[in-house]
């Protein structure tokens, strides 16, 4: 028999959660104000794109054993066992997260709670956030002391949700050690079926649990940086940056993932997640020890000039009347997130240096077109490449992975293409007579 679950917040991380939970066979019920995007999922379609989601979410909503609602006494009437997936934004003007949402759903459940219950946080929330949040939940619920506050970190990449909820390297719960609870025992119970695989189940404090997301965030982006960092030093010193990637990927102390230099990190993860690190240290007086993300988010940013200059550059020195396409808009592959993308923010500087852009993406055309309007958007590659001046790869797609030279000669007006991921065979396009550039490569 399993859990009875809700989960607030059904955009990227609830939907998935919610969909995941009811895979493992518990009852489940997502709530949000969103009433377009809760008759989609109830319908049983994601809104947006993430392998193999749709298939899990149909299966259950036609199970039943997940279903939608926009009502908080719905939720508490069917749930002891509370999951928190809304949005932690940054701030409008700051590096801060923005909390807003996180306290919204505590606010409006909590005065809701009349049995003994567990309000789980997914959210990446600044350290700190999990027992302040533990000290309403006891102020407004009518169990006081029975509703108690945990905090379960997501560790979700896109592109792997469904794979990574269902069959995570690690599950972390942070728990309230001076008021030790039910928190664990039901998280065991949740999770039983992804224990019993052996995956370790790491129990720590409300503030270590907090920072691990955090601090794996900050981790990830470092090394991305580092290796872009290496790219820049490649390029000025005719070496190249793959070679060296693969070359020091062979100690098992630092690893060969995450060592792909191109133009950086986006997403809506990363670059928010690591400045409110970086703002919370502040608060906390410990500003000093994360003064090296300052640098870490720098090198991310200027990858993306660096990519415009070298649009400049092999157009001849001006951008004014060229005809650039660009294959990518989504941040990553198997993805239509453009948040923070740095494909799209690189078309859209080319643009503004006075060039005739054409992207194609094979999933984030219809995101993309509402935050770039002005931009144009082909149907396929050959549409983006008809007439191009130069080419752009800036998301690693397999489609653009295995495109064939020969298939763009006749397309393309110049034989240039810059990879901005580092993801084509360079021999392969050189000998086919196109002037290759990639990021840090010789």
């Amino acid at each position: 028999m399993g859990c009875r679950i809700a989960v607030f917040g059904t955009g990227y991380l609830g939907a998935t959660h919610a969909a995941c939970m009811a895979e493992l066979g518990h009852e489940v019920i997502g709530v949000d104000v969103d009433t377009a995007k809760l008759e989609k999922l109830a319908a049983g379609e994601v809104p947006f794109y993430e392998p193999g989601l749709a298939e899990v979410l149909k299966a259950n909503v036609d199970s039943g054993r997940v279903r939608f609602t926009t009502s908080y006494e719905t939720a508490a009437e069917f749930a002891d066992i509370h999951f928190i997936g809304v949005a932690t934004p940054q701030k409008r003007g700051e590096f801060a997260a923005d909390l807003t949402y996180v306290d919204s759903v505590v606010t409006k459940l909590a005065p809701l709670l009349t049995r003994p219950s567990v309000i789980f946080g997914k959210s990446t929330v600044p350290v700190g956030t999990a027992a302040r949040l533990s000290e309403m939940v006891r102020r407004l619920a009518p169990v006081g002391n029975a509703a108690e506050v945990a905090w379960n970190p997501e560790f979700l990449r896109e592109g792997f949700a469904v794979q990574d909820t269902l069959h995570p390297d690690r599950i972390v719960l942070g728990v309230d050690t001076d008021r030790r609870g039910r928190a664990e025992e039901v998280a065991r119970e949740v999770y039983s079926d992804i224990i019993a695989e052996g995956v370790p189940f790491v129990i720590t404090d409300l503030e270590t649990s907090e920072l691990v997301k955090t601090a794996a965030n900050a981790f990830l982006a470092t090394k991305i940086s580092f290796i872009n960092a290496m790219a820049e030093v490649c390029e000025a010193a005719g070496a190249d940056v793959s070679e060296l990637a693969d070359a020091i990927g062979y100690d098992a102390r630092i690893g060969r993932r995450f060592l792909n230099a191109g133009i950086g990190f986006g997403g809506g993860c990363l670059p928010k997640d690591i400045r409110a690190f970086m703002a919370r240290a502040g608060e906390l007086g410990a500003n000093q020890a994360l003064t090296f993300l300052r640098e870490v988010d720098s090198i991310n940013m200027r990858r993306r000039t660096k990519m415009m200059e070298m649009t400049r550059e092999i157009a001849g020195g001006s951008l004014i009347g060229a005809r650039v396409a660009v294959l990518g808009a989504a941040f990553k592959p198997d993805s239509d997130d453009i948040r923070d993308s740095p494909a799209l923010n690189i078309a859209g500087q080319i643009q503004l240096q006075g060039a005739s852009v054409a992207v194609y993406d094979p999933k984030a055309m219809e995101n993309s077109r509402k935050l770039f309007p002005t931009l144009d958007y082909a149907s396929d590659v050959n549409e983006a490449c008809s007439g191009a001046d130069v080419t752009l790869v800036l998301t690693e797609w397999d489609e653009f992975r295995r495109l064939n030279p020969a298939d763009l000669d006749p397309i393309v007006r110049a034989r240039r293409i810059i990879d901005g991921r580092n993801c084509l065979d360079q021999a392969k396009w050189r000998s086919s007579g196109w002037e290759y550039r990639g990021m840090g490569r010789r």
